[in-house]
């Protein structure tokens, strides 16, 4: 009812960056971060990329007594690196991994393997639906190859939201989106859900300019990928937004800012967000979000499915290319195959090449085809994820329009 007590919620966010083995003085800002949140006590955790679980199994055993409740999503080869943390009951969980994820020949990127995903845990807390994720890095603004796939994860995770929200009255979003606030991803993610950015409607902001989370004054992060941006970007958001009878405000927002107190190292390359919400129930419900600004959205929606369709297209290239090659070299063992045949039928007075250039080629030519026939096999899963995600938004742009 109007009129009763406000709860209080303090999100803490952050992409950790603990890569076994390659992120700098790993285990030394995992016991920072444990450090700063047994000090803090915020009622809920948000972390991503805690990569080995032997680092959330010790932030667990440091924080049992100020957050009793957590949990580990697994998922992808490595591990979805995605972990919660809560003062309040986990009643429930689940995981969605994304059905594109960057390309498994990219090894120097890796996504693919850690299986990139959303977590989510459902609370007692109004009930709360929390969600703790990360998307596809962009790599290269200039040429970004994984951008269609990024789209298909926004859209995803926009469809995820408006499907599991239902039972819940408040949703609450945190994680490294790797978007910029006016990319259309983000915006197609915010239009399609009705999220609210902590950031845009805080009251009170304190932290890097413009809340930025990717600085260059960090110790950790690339300067070279800052260069066009001499502020930094933000591209990590604590997102949120009431459904049925009650709303959200957010009172304050704080991001980190360079190393920690006593040290000199931050907790990680990217800037922790942390907010101060306020949850109040009112007399009636406040219906649904979705339809406020249709025509902005429709414009959203038919921008992000060109991009698609422009990812659509090269995953067809691929696909045929890959396909091309897997021919050719299945054409090359016949003709081989077909040579050993002749030999021994008597038909050639001698081998055609000596046997360890014939066997060094089939072996080639076999690696190609084995190859070449994964990739066809990878690209056209990609052509037909790309294409139902180009159809659903088409379905989408139709409805918006036709609304009266």
């Amino acid at each position: 009812m109007e009129g009763e007590p406000t709860l209080r919620l303090r999100i803490f966010n952050l992409n950790c960056w603990a890569i076994r083995y390659l992120s700098k003085r790993r285990q030394e800002r995992v016991r920072l971060i444990g450090d700063r949140l047994q000090r803090e006590g915020f009622d809920l955790v948000l972390l991503q990329e805690v990569w080995s679980e032997q680092d959330y199994s010790d932030l667990r055993a440091k924080l049992a007594g100020c957050y009793p409740f957590s949990h580990y999503f697994r998922s992808g080869v490595i591990g979805s690196g995605l972990c919660v943390f809560s003062r309040f009951p986990i009643l429930d969980t689940l995981l969605y991994q994304y059905s594109l994820n960057g390309y498994p020949y990219m090894l120097q990127h890796g996504d693919w393997f850690c299986g990139k995903s959303v977590g989510v845990g459902m609370g007692v807390t109004a009930p709360l639906l929390s969600l703790s994720l990360q998307l596809h890095a962009e790599y290269c603004r200039e040429k970004d190859a994984y951008l269609s796939h990024r789209l298909v994860q926004a859209w995803e995770l926009a469809q995820f939201i408006r499907h599991t929200s239902k039972a819940a009255d408040v949703v609450l979003l945190g994680g490294d989106l790797n978007m910029h606030p006016e990319d259309v991803g983000i915006r197609l993610l915010r239009g399609w859900t009705g999220l609210r950015d902590a950031f845009a409607e805080a009251t009170r902001f304190e932290g890097c300019k413009n809340g930025c989370t990717l600085v260059p004054d960090n110790c950790f992060t690339d300067k070279s990928e800052l260069l066009p941006f001499p502020l930094g970007i933000r591209i990590d958001y604590i997102l949120y937004k009431a459904i049925s009878s009650f709303t959200v405000k957010c009172e304050e927002l704080k991001t980190t800012t360079g190393p920690t107190p006593g040290t000199d190292i931050p907790f990680s390359d990217h800037e922790a967000v942390m907010a101060t919400l306020h949850i109040q129930r009112q007399g009636q419900p406040l219906g649904a979000t979705l339809g406020t600004a249709d025509l902005a959205l429709a414009d959203v929606v038919t921008e992000a499915r060109t991009e698609v369709g422009v990812g659509l297209r090269a995953a067809q290239r691929q696909r045929y290319s890959s396909g091309r090659m897997a021919v050719l070299a299945l054409l090359l063992l016949l003709l081989q195959a077909a040579a050993v045949l002749g030999t021994l039928a008597g038909l050639g007075a001698e081998q055609p090449f000596p046997k360890l250039s014939f066997c060094l080629l089939a072996f080639l030519a076999l690696g190609a085809l084995v190859l070449a026939t994964g990739l066809h096999l990878f690209h056209t899963m990609e052509v037909k994820i790309l294409h139902s995600t180009e159809d659903q938004m088409w379905m989408a742009l139709r409805a918006l329009q036709e609304r009266p």
